[in-house]
């Protein structure tokens, strides 16, 4: 259930390929560490009163997670601290061996989906400036993810408005369990500023909503949130798309992350048959439902379909297209994807470029 680091595997090192990593996750050394970003009254305000979420379950459900931190046994740094916490051993261990020339950094449990709304709203800031302070000004290969208090749709705009012209940003970053289903329009904000500065929406697989993950409420096992992920990020493009989102905000590019994308056609397939019966429920739908979806979504790869047959996938992809697919690795998390055993044979060179490097650099205008 654990991956390795295998210094002498001609698999998973020293790939000469550039790729692109499109979801890794930092940490806190200690949970101190924003301390130095955040005003007074708030380190006051969390050592008074620590930090109310819509769930009491500040780590995620109560599923056995295998790891600590869902993380690689192999990932805890040398020097101490939580896997993904030191920058040189994230060198060592993942951009070095596998030839990262961009990395996309995506903070978990970072404030998003907190009660306390201006609390939300510092601590995300505060996990803007460590990203450059720890991460993006150390290292030229890895660009952040605006993280933003979501559930406050005019906080959340004012910050990606702060950092439009910071080149260390290359996303805004949102989670697929929220308050409410992420096309409705407490939301919108977020969808304007994006558009407006011309960054993608990325939505991660995760959040504290206080919603279970599935329909039918909190299921038993770790197993059932792995493929929860997928059921929950398919409500929140059946959302996106049947709210108008795409119609009011037509330059807007999202990324579907760690959810799977075997699920997409599909869902659009559904979702295209009851909009020939039912259009008139939402007269402000100019297009059929798939064609916001191929148009305006990307998707990471990481956790990747993996069927008996590899025509079906082929097909999955075609279908999706191959310049909306973006490679992504999770680490240091342990469902890890090592990018030389992802794509099976029979892929064109010019798609295989495009998947491990091509497509990010264009959606996130890295030249």
């Amino acid at each position: 259930m654990n991956v390795q680091f295998r210094p002498d595997s001609s698999a998973s090192v020293n790939v000469k390929t550039a790729i692109a990593d499109c979801d890794i996750h930092p940490a806190r050394a200690t949970n101190d560490e924003l301390f130095p970003f955040m005003a007074k009254r708030w380190h006051e305000h969390l050592e008074a009163y620590g930090k109310q979420a819509y769930h009491g379950m500040m780590e995620g459900p109560p599923y056995p997670k295998a790891q600590p931190n869902a993380s690689r046994r192999d990932a805890w740094p040398p020097e101490g601290g939580p896997q993904g916490s030191s920058l040189s051993f994230m060198q060592k261990q993942l951009l070095d061996p596998y030839n990262v020339a961009l990395g996309v950094l995506n903070p978990l449990n970072s404030g998003q989906g907190l009660r306390n709304q201006d609390l939300a709203g510092a601590i995300c800031s505060a996990i803007n400036d460590w990203q450059i302070e720890k991460w993006t000004s150390k290292d030229k290969r890895l660009k952040a993810s605006i993280v933003v208090a979501n559930e406050d749709g005019v906080t959340a705009a004012a910050e990606i408005c702060k950092r439009a012209s910071d080149p260390n940003f290359v996303q805004v970053l949102l989670l697929s369990r929220n308050v409410e289903p992420l096309g409705q329009r407490r939301y919108w904000p977020v969808y304007e500023a994006a558009q407006e500065i011309g960054l993608p929406v990325g939505v991660h697989a995760f959040g504290f909503g206080g919603n279970p993950l599935t329909p039918s409420g909190w299921p038993s096992f770790y197993i059932e949130e792995m493929v929860g992920h997928a059921q929950c990020q398919q409500t929140v493009l059946a959302s996106l798309v049947l709210e108008g989102v795409f119609e009011r905000f037509p330059k807007l590019k999202m990324v579907m992350i760690e959810a799977g994308f075997g699920w997409a056609p599909s869902l659009a397939w559904r979702l295209d048959k009851s909009f020939e019966k039912l259009h008139s429920e939402v007269p402000h739908l100019k297009r059929k439902p798939s064609e916001y979806i191929r148009d305006h979504i990307w998707w990471t790869t990481q956790p990747m379909e993996d069927p008996e047959r590899r025509d079906h996938l082929f097909q999955a992809i075609e279908w999706i297209g191959w310049d909306k697919l973006l490679f992504a690795t999770d680490y240091p998390h342990w469902d890890f994807d090592e990018p030389s055993r992802v794509l099976p044979p029979g892929v064109s060179e010019a798609n295989r470029e495009a998947f491990y490097l091509g497509n990010a650099k264009k959606l996130y205008g890295i030249s």
